[in-house]
Parts: C-alpha cells; structure tokens; sequence
C-alpha cells in the first residue's frame, strides 16, 4: 500500500518548489517537451451570473470578453480576451406567492446575486407557459457570446427556492445539512433537463455540457449566506446524476453531456469522484473543479482520475482576492503542469470587488468602473493560447505551453514568480525548426501599472534557447511561428 506521505514526497513537493517567491534571485531554465501531449485545448471562459444580470445586454462588454477586437472602454483601447466558453446560471430565485408561500431571502444577499429562475409556480407543470422572459440580462448576456463564437455550459448554483426545504435559495438554516427536498431530487433534474431543452428551441442555444451543482459538498451554504447555493452530500448528488441523464434522454438530449461536481477545491473533487459508484460515474462525461485552493492541493490526483475513467477536464471556476494577477498567473501555470485541463475559466470578470474583478463596478450604483490588472494579465494567455492547441509540458510549474502543428505556432507563457529580477531560459532543443529572425513579446507587471499587455518585437534565439530577463512578478507570451517538431 502506497502512503499518502510517500507520494507527497513526489508530486506534492514538486509543486511546492513553485510557489511564490520560492525562486528569488535565481536565473531558471523551462525545458519544452513538444512530445507531450495533454490534450487538445478548448478554451477560456467565464460564469455570466451576477455580472451579466447587472451588464448582459451590452455589446462593448460582450466584444471585450467574446472576441479578440480591440475594444474602447472609459476612452481606454483594452485588449479584447477572446474567451470561448460562457457558463449560464439557472437561477433559484422569485418573488411571487404560491398557495400562500413565499420564497425566503437571506438578509445578506444583494438584489443582483438573485439571479430569477423560470419555473415559478410549482403547480403549473405545462414548461410552455413557464416565465421564459425572466432573467433578461443574464440571457441576453448568453446569446451575444454564442453570436461571438462562445460554448455553452449550464450550471445550478441552488435549485428553485420552492424546492428547498426552508424555501431559501441561499441554503439550510446548517450549512452542514442539505437543502433539497428528496421529492425533488428527481423535479430538480428534470427542471434543468427542460431548461436546455428549451434554450436550444427557444433561444438558439445549444449547452454542451450541464452540471446540477455547484460546490456541493461545502458546508457554507447557508440561509444567512451572501449568494446562492445548496449543500448536497455525495449520496444525493449520485441519485440526481442518474435523474439527469435520464431526464436529458427523455428529451431527446442524448448528446448533450453532463459535467459534476463543481467542487470547490482539487482535494474536494478527487474525494467526491472516488465517492462515485461506476453507474454514476459512467453519466458523468466531464469532471468540473474549481481552483479555490489556490496553489495548494492534489491536483495531480485529479487529473489521473479524468485520464483514467476517460473524462474531460475543466477548470470551471476560479478567482481570488490579488488584484495585481500575480496569483491568478501563478494559479493558471500551476493548472497547466499538474491538473492538465482542457479548458479554464475565470469566475466573475467584473465584481464589486476589485481585488477579484478584471473590471470592478459598484454594487450600490451597479456602474461599470476601473480596469484591473487582471484583465491585462489574463490577456497574455487568453489571446496566445487559443482552442485547438495541443497542450504540451513545460518542466516547471511558472509556465504555460501550447504547439499548433498545422499553422507551425509555439506559444510560451511564463510568470516571474520570485520576489527579485531573474532570467528565464526556454530550452527548445526538441523542437526541429525554429524562427531566425525577431521573436514578438508580450508582457505585463504586476508590480507596477507601466507594462499592461505591451507589445515587442525584440529577442531572438540563440542557437535553440530563448533567454529572457524577467522583472520580480512579470509575466511575458512568446509567440514562435515557423515551428515544427519531429
């Protein structure tokens, strides 16, 4: 029996030799394995939820996310991120009366986290006449980005409130409890079956994946809680897996896939997976984990139970509270060496706080404000890796890497994550062919507002190694053309 001690002493400690400011001082070399192959990469994204309930209906916001133009914000040209993926919230929340009954509202949830759902009267079963103009923005905010090109998920961060025991959206009175009601294990399925299924015949939006949870096994969802959300216990989510599928079939939604659990933490998602028996395991076609544990847990683990059992990988959610996008970067590089995803998406890109919010705006006025670092940081990976890329190996975790073989293109992407200048060198000594001439850079500081996803054309190879000076806390993309590898 190997111990859990044993294999920390591997993987875990190699993880850790990454971390912030662990590499001070010290010039480093980032060998690039173009035999590699972790899968070809499907894109970026985004949750719309509170955001696009606030914002959904403008074009500028849904250019600037959706696209790679150049957009004009606040009179400042921003550099669009060509996400591709918009995850949609179906909502839990109305405000109507039902036999007398009243959906219940925590005191600490603000009005724009209340994203409004369609089935609202449970007496009336007809899906035909359900409230299919509700939640405008949100919606409005999904059709302008599959009209950019953008994939669909669908996701559930509560079921409707008159599912929940104590009608509250927002989760049980113990956060330690569940919150759906076991008569509705089966309605809460087929709610969000008839939702997709009515999004693509009423909308024109065709989900590619649909996940019932979001974060259900945490035990913070509660009534006084500040969004919503529900507790599910790992039992409860393999039934509501299986009403699911069954569900999506009896639709004739049988090519739609569906994605769980939305844990929130690469440790949470690998015990929930395992928790999984091979029936519920063999309706799950994709693993969704979220990156809030930062630069800590087992994501090695997680990736071998999506390659074993054959699943895609996302990281469907992340975000954190640095503004500078030094965390965000390192977060991201992290991701690429140990948890191998196929896709990765950021949770709001703009918040009422601005330390989470590539565009803050203000939650009183609900106005769009400052631009944050982030966006620029983010935009050194969005707009150079793009889907249809192999993602390949860099040998250390400050680092992003992707190879199109048909057009010839090497994107590298790295962070400086020590607390000093060092220089970084790119050994590409595997590849075959490489460009002679000027190699175009990308780079933004997080220590400093002075260097925001500005362009140059200004380093070369020498011989087969790229080596590049790198400020404390920079990230620079490289992007190589005329590139092939044996």
């Amino acid at each position: 029996m190997v111990t859990r001690r044993a294999v920390l002493s591997g993987a875990a400690a190699a993880i850790a030799a990454t971390t912030v400011g662990t590499t001070a001082g010290a010039d480093q070399s980032i060998a690039v394995d173009p035999g590699t192959n972790y899968g070809t990469w499907e894109g970026w994204g985004t949750s719309l939820a509170w955001w696009a309930n606030v914002f959904g209906d403008r074009d500028d916001f849904a250019d600037l996310w959706f696209t790679t133009k150049s957009v004009t914000y606040n009179g400042t040209t921003l550099p669009g991120l060509g996400l591709n993926i918009a995850r949609y919230n179906l909502g839990a929340c109305s405000w109507n009366s039902v036999d007398g009954q009243r959906m219940a509202v925590s005191p600490n949830i603000p009005r724009f986290k209340q994203i409004e759902t369609f089935w609202q009267d449970w007496r009336n079963t007809d899906p035909s006449s359900w409230q299919w103009g509700a939640d405008a923005k949100q919606r409005a905010s999904l059709v302008k980005a599959v009209a950019r090109g953008a994939t669909t998920e669908l996701f559930s961060n509560s079921p409707a409130w008159w599912m929940c025991i104590n009608r509250n959206p927002s989760g049980a009175a113990d956060a330690n409890n569940n919150n759906l009601q076991s008569q509705h294990y089966r309605t809460h399925a087929a709610y969000m079956a008839e939702v997709a299924r009515q999004f693509r015949d009423r909308f024109g939006v065709t989900f590619r994946t649909v996940e019932p949870f979001n974060e259900p096994a945490s035990n913070y969802w509660s009534a006084t809680g500040k969004q919503e959300g529900c507790h599910f216990d790992r039992s409860t989510q393999r039934t509501v897996l299986q009403h699911l599928r069954q569900e999506m079939n009896t639709r004739g939604l049988t090519s739609m896939d569906i994605a769980a659990s939305d844990e929130t933490s690469y440790d949470a998602a690998h015990s929930t997976w395992t928790s999984f028996d091979a029936t519920t395991k063999s309706v799950v076609d994709q693993i969704n984990v979220h990156g809030y544990q930062g630069s800590g847990g087992r994501r090695d683990l997680v990736y071998a139970d999506a390659k074993a059992a054959g699943k895609v990988l996302w990281n469907s959610e992340t975000g954190e509270r640095d503004g500078t996008g030094l965390t965000m970067a390192t977060n991201l590089c992290l991701d690429w060496r140990w948890l191998h995803p196929t896709a990765w998406c950021y949770w709001q890109v703009m918040d009422p706080t601005p330390a989470w919010a590539l565009i803050a705006y203000d939650p009183n006025t609900l106005r769009a404000g400052a631009v944050q670092n982030k966006l620029y940081v983010l935009a050194q990976f969005t707009r150079h890796i793009r889907p249809g890329m192999r993602i390949i190996s860099a040998s250390t975790g400050n680092a992003a890497v992707a190879y199109d073989p048909a057009a010839r293109r090497l994107v590298l992407v790295a962070v400086n994550t020590a607390t000093s200048a060092q220089a970084i060198t790119f050994d590409l000594t595997r590849f075959t062919t490489l460009p002679t001439g000027m190699i175009t850079r990308w780079s933004t500081s997080t220590t400093s507002g002075g260097d925001r996803y500005v362009q140059r054309t200004d380093v070369r190879l020498n011989g087969k190694l790229l080596r590049v000076p790198f400020a404390a806390g920079q990230v620079q993309t490289f992007q190589l053309d005329g590139v092939t590898a044996p």
